[in-house]
């Protein structure tokens, strides 16, 4: 058994659709391996949830053999197994937390079901070292928006400001898919953006007037905006712009995420800010951010882009956190629950799942899920 600052632990991620496996010791990262089922999405324009749940199925035992490969380790040598059990799709996130449960019960290792948006942020210690108390983080992703003050990552997260409609990676899937250029749109957004001009189009910029609540995030008016503008382009028989648009539709996204999560910093004292989340791959976030930081006096810590997609590394990480702060482990009820609420990061046993009013899957009849 390792000691416990530097634990050797598992992570399973399965909130959508990637099977993430990573392995950690302590905040080093040991083994990181992926399989991605968005190929088969992209034909539908998005994620099919149960399509997903059986790619997780199919590629989970070939992708946890790959990370112990890759790490050089025996599962017996595991301290602890960590896995997503929320926020996310509720059959996807089932698989993961079956596969933990199944391994951490053969094994007789503890089990620590964890919150997909605090792994989010404590992946960073991977990159950078750890966390300072309390991390600033801004988590943007397909299906997050978030502010958050983390004053402790494995116990008290506080949510300062989510979006109230689309998140900022759903704006960028839904422009893409006007503009016809396919899925996910992020990464093509980003590549056509950088030959375009974020001056070109005036577009609007959601709740950042005086009175709009400081730290929540609205994409939906920009989204309808930017669609708007190209029908009108279509309908005079005009040719659409498309790195321009891409360019400054970009452009309101990202002013939009780095001007309130720098702003959150001040008001709060804090003089970092974490970035975290698929959208944190985008390279004119980062570069925005970096400057706006360096201006205020604030240090930015982005992971590499590899870490800040769905990865098992992250549940990894915040799972060692949890060995090495002593945290309690989760039972063998441990449930799968498409809306943890980002408050906890960690689900510590049965009873205390049952603590707030949400979908657990573990209320289907066991002997009638693969049935």
């Amino acid at each position: 058994m390792m000691a416990a600052e530097e634990p050797l632990v598992l992570g399973i991620e399965t909130s959508c659709d990637e099977t993430g496996v990573g392995i950690v010791r302590g905040t080093t990262l040991l083994a990181d391996a992926v399989a991605s089922s968005v190929d088969t999405h992209a034909r539908f324009g998005g994620v099919v949830p149960e399509i997903a749940s059986r790619a997780h199925l199919e590629a989970m035992v070939p992708t946890i053999e790959r990370a112990l490969k890759e790490a050089g380790i025996s599962a017996r040598d595991l301290d602890g197994i960590a896995v997503t059990s929320g926020p996310g799709l509720a059959g996807a996130l089932l698989v993961g937390v079956s596969a933990a449960k199944a391994y951490a019960y053969a094994l007789g290792k503890p089990l620590y079901g964890v919150n997909h948006l605090a792994s989010h942020i404590c992946v960073d210690q991977l990159e950078h070292g750890p966390l300072p108390e309390p991390t600033m983080a801004l988590l943007v992703s397909g299906g997050h928006s978030s502010l958050l003050l983390a004053p402790d990552i494995t116990a008290d997260v506080r949510p300062l400001g989510a979006t109230i409609d689309d998140a900022a990676g759903e704006a960028f899937d839904k422009i893409a898919r006007v503009l016809n250029l396919g899925f996910p749109g992020g990464p093509v957004i980003d590549r056509l953006a950088r030959e375009g001009d974020p001056k070109a189009i005036a577009f609007p910029r959601g709740l950042t007037g005086p009175r709009d609540a400081p730290y929540d995030f609205s994409f939906s008016g920009l989204k309808t905006s930017v669609a708007r503008w190209i029908e009108a382009k279509r309908a005079a028989g005009e040719e659409v712009p498309v790195r321009d648009v891409a360019a400054s539709f970009q452009e309101a996204v990202v002013d939009v995420l780095t001007r309130k999560a720098v702003r959150a910093c001040k008001d709060e004292g804090v003089d970092h800010l974490m970035i975290g989340g698929g959208v944190a791959a985008n390279s004119r976030l980062r570069a925005l951010a970096q400057e706006r930081c360096e201006r205020a006096g604030i240090r930015l810590r982005v992971p590499r882009p590899k870490l800040c997609t769905d990865n098992g590394a992250m549940v990894a990480a915040l799972g060692a956190e949890m060995v090495a702060r002593n945290r309690l482990p989760s039972d063998l009820e441990l449930s799968a629950d498409s809306s943890l609420p980002v408050t906890e990061p960690h689900v510590p046993g049965a009873a205390h799942a049952h603590s707030h009013d949400h979908d657990h899957v573990h209320e289907i009849s066991k002997d009638n899920l693969y049935s």
